[in-house]
């Protein structure tokens, strides 16, 4: 089954140089039912990546801009009154998909980022009476603009902790810059073709669940959880006083199947502390609330997780 992750990997990078923690984090999502945050600047291709994956396998896909005016039924549907033939009907939002791209989701209010929260999280959607399921797979990729911060409204933690990982894009390096300007110059891009299907994605779902997870390791994962609590337990004194609050009970979770799922990625049938250290940050980046004294000395979340994997010993 793992020629058939290379082959996907291989289409989509017909059109996206570069950004394979991005590409691998959609997969994972995808495989293990997770969403996926994704910062970065303008231009760095993350729309065109999910879409890329969407044709790459065949599946629906939808875009929601996030606006300040934008309704909650804007993204979910609502009931519509058909005067001419006097009955109500409903009308499907574009979250009725398989991968949804929620563009700058912190450009619209609360009540519409929960909307889509609540979606996330149920993987049903009700319109006055009636109740929807989601098809499988369901996958919500939400993208922030960490440069223009007018006009737009901060996630709060614990819509934040719904996402199974996010993933900060960066810029091209110079050679894969160079490649990409070379293509375009060139003649274009190559058409994305379909090489895997949604049968080949709920085949890798069952798949996962007969991907080993060794007790020290499950151990290993817990205690860098509990170490973003009580970093001082486990002897990063310099750490003490620096988090506020550390990752929640879903991070666990959510470290143990993105750990599967990157192995399952690699081709290997059980995880490795290789594993766990590939989706670490991504899991916990967004869920480590840092005090004002970790601010001012110059800490992010990503030094602090980094600090902690170093000193948890490693099985």
């Amino acid at each position: 089954m793992n020629s058939k992750i290379n082959l996907l990997k291989k289409e989509i990078s017909k059109i996206i140089v570069g950004q394979e923690d991005l590409i691998n984090s959609l997969l994972i999502g995808l495989i293990s039912g997770g969403h996926i945050l994704v910062e970065g600047v303008p231009g760095l291709a993350k729309t065109t990546a999910i879409n890329a994956l969407s044709k790459a396998l065949g599946l629906d896909f939808h875009r929601i801009q996030f606006t300040p005016d934008l309704l909650p039924s804007d993204i979910v549907g609502t009931e519509v009154y058909n005067q001419k033939d006097a009955i109500f009907s409903i009308r499907k939002g574009p979250v009725f998909t398989n991968l949804l791209l929620a563009d700058e989701i912190n450009r619209a209010p609360a009540k519409v980022q929960s909307a889509l929260l609540e979606v996330m999280q149920e993987k049903q959607i009700t319109i006055s009476d009636n109740t929807f399921k989601l098809d499988e797979p369901f996958l919500v990729m939400a993208t922030e603009n960490p440069v223009e911060q007018e006009g737009t409204y901060r996630l709060p933690e614990a819509q934040l902790d719904r996402f199974m990982m996010k993933v900060l894009v960066d810029y091209n390096t110079p050679e894969e810059e160079f490649e990409i300007v070379n293509r375009v110059a060139k003649d274009g891009f190559e058409k994305i073709e379909q090489v895997a299907s949604v049968d080949d994605i709920l085949f890798l779902k069952e798949q996962l669940n007969l991907v080993h997870v060794d007790d020290e390791i499950q151990r290993y994962m817990i205690n860098i959880i509990f170490a973003t609590r009580d970093p001082k337990k486990y002897g990063i004194d310099e750490l003490d006083g620096k988090i506020e609050f550390g990752a929640s009970p879903r991070a666990s979770i959510d470290i143990y199947k993105a750990s599967r799922a990157m192995a399952l990625l690699r081709g290997k049938d059980f995880v490795t502390p290789l594993d766990v250290a590939k989706v670490v940050h991504g899991v916990l980046r967004h869920r480590i609330v840092l005090s004002y004294q970790a601010e001012a000395s110059g800490l992010n979340s990503d030094k602090i997780i980094k600090q902690i994997i170093h000193a948890i010993k490693i099985p």
